[in-house]
C-alpha cells in the first residue's frame, strides 16, 4: 500500500494547524472560539477529522481537489456545535459524518 500523496499530507497538516489556531473559515466562525468545544472531548475532534476526510476529494495523481470545501463543511459542523441557532445548509449527508473504523 502506498503513502498519501504530498498534496494530501500538506492539506492535512494545514488543516490541523488552522484547527488548532482557531482560524478555520474565519468568516463563518468569526466571534466563536471553538477550540474549547472541539478539544473538550476526543469524540468532537474525531468528528472534525471524519468530516474533513470524508469530504476531501483527491484525483488520480493524489492532488487535493477541494480542501476549501472540506474545511467549510467542518466549519459548519463546529458552528452548529457552538451556536444552536445556526442551521447547516445543505444539511449533512450520512456519508459526510460517518466514522470509519
Amino acid at each position: 500500500m502506498g503513502h498519501l500523496s504530498v498534496d494530501v499530507r500538506a492539506s492535512l497538516r494545514l488543516f490541523a494547524f488552522y484547527l488548532a489556531n482557531g482560524t478555520i473559515d474565519v468568516e463563518l466562525l468569526d466571534g466563536f472560539d471553538y477550540r474549547s468545544t472541539v478539544f473538550h472531548s476526543g469524540s468532537s475532534l474525531e468528528q472534525v477529522f471524519a468530516i474533513y476526510g470524508n469530504v476531501l476529494q483527491v484525483d488520480a495523481d493524489g492532488m487535493v481537489l477541494n480542501d476549501g470545501d472540506a474545511q467549510y463543511r467542518v466549519a459548519q459542523w463546529i458552528r452548529a456545535c457552538c451556536d444552536p441557532s445556526y442551521r447547516v445548509e445543505p444539511p449533512f449527508e450520512a456519508w459526510e459524518t460517518e466514522l470509519h473504523l
